[in-house]
């Protein structure tokens, strides 16, 4: 299995807290934190993590 190609969050400042996310052949996509010291990852179908962006940007209060 390929390694997955990691993108940092543009709204990342320099530090550990990084959000990372890349897409997998078939279609997952990962969602990783940089400063995780277990390196997790997880896993949501796009329609999950485009949920996710929907209420980020609906919220951003909660950011």
């Amino acid at each position: 299995m390929p390694e997955p190609t990691w993108q940092k969050s543009s709204y990342c400042a320099q530090g550990n807290s990084c959000v990372h996310i890349a897409t997998a052949p078939t279609g997952t996509i990962h969602l990783t934190e940089s400063g995780d010291p277990a390196h997790s990852i997880l896993g949501a179908t796009p329609q999950a993590f485009a949920a996710l962006i929907h209420v980020l940007k609906e919220n951003p209060a909660h950011v």
